[in-house]
């Protein structure tokens, strides 16, 4: 005897197919409206974006020069003060200081904007597996890669893992959720798994600078077996900070014989230093 109508519903193996699940929700935003996940401003229209135009557009992009290895920009770290010294972000040749006298173990590193502001909270609401603005997110990276040409082509997407243990905290892994997005914009392959974080991460918010690279010093390595010879290997994360996560992350992508490591994030911390504490 066949299951009611109601017991189909109710069976757990039941799914609302995908255009009927979008336009429910288009049509209980209209009914309904939210307001903002960053500003609590009323959201209206049939837009799936928990956050507002006028957040988005307050997000601040990175544009103009920027070192070509690191990707900082050269005005947050010379401002409006006489560039003539020998600070940190000195350029030679469109290289900062600190990519000069240390380099970083991938090849260079683009964010689509600064670590601050409303892009703050935004991050924050990625944990919370925001899938909307993931995909926001993931068109901004797109964009990206293809206003930097050939200099970020690759063959293989990678996110930076999660520990076990800060996968059953959080729930979600930002850089997964951003890189899956990101290689079906692209058309290109993504291992999930290639790279395994070998210690939990500890609390950024307790470390110091010098800290934060001891802290992820040896923390990654590949699975063994990865056939990823010669690839070209774009490293996804959703913040790069002082660079110590992508740098672990490509040391170890090198020893199983990668050609090169291009680090992307969705945002750049600005710190008015640049890799010259490495070695505390």
């Amino acid at each position: 005897m066949g299951k009611s109508l109601a017991a189909v519903f109710a069976s757990e193996r039941w799914r609302a197919p995908a255009w009927l699940a979008e336009a429910g929700g288009a049509l209980a935003r209209i009914v309904l409206p939210a307001g903002c996940r960053l500003c609590e401003q009323l959201l209206t229209g049939g837009s799936r974006l928990p956050v507002c135009g006028d957040c988005l557009a307050s997000f601040p992009r990175i544009r103009g020069s920027v070192c070509r290895e690191c990707g900082v920009p050269i005005d947050s770290v010379f401002g409006d003060e006489d560039s003539d010294g020998a600070g940190p972000g000195e350029l030679f040749e469109d290289v900062c200081l600190g990519c000069r006298s240390e380099k970083f173990h991938f090849d260079r590193a683009r964010s689509f904007a600064r670590y601050q502001g409303s892009l703050v909270h935004a991050m924050v609401l990625l944990k919370f597996a925001a899938m909307e603005l993931a995909d926001w997110f993931a068109d901004r990276l797109a964009e990206e890669i293809g206003e930097n040409g050939t200099a970020m082509k690759a063959d293989l997407i990678v996110p930076v893992p999660l520990h076990k243990i800060g996968r059953r905290e959080r729930g979600v892994n930002r850089a997964e959720m951003l890189s899956k997005r990101l290689a079906k914009r692209l058309g290109l392959p993504r291992q999930g798994i290639l790279l395994v974080r070998k210690r939990p991460q500890p609390d950024k918010h307790l470390l110091t600078s010098n800290e934060r690279w001891e802290a992820v010093r040896g923390a990654f390595a590949t699975r063994p077996g990865s056939q990823v010879d010669k690839q070209r290997v774009l490293l996804v994360d959703h913040v790069m900070t002082t660079g110590a996560t992508l740098d672990e992350c490509a040391k170890a992508l090198r020893e199983v014989g990668v050609s090169s490591v291009l680090g992307l994030t969705v945002a750049r911390a600005i710190l008015n230093w640049q890799k010259v504490s490495r070695q505390g």
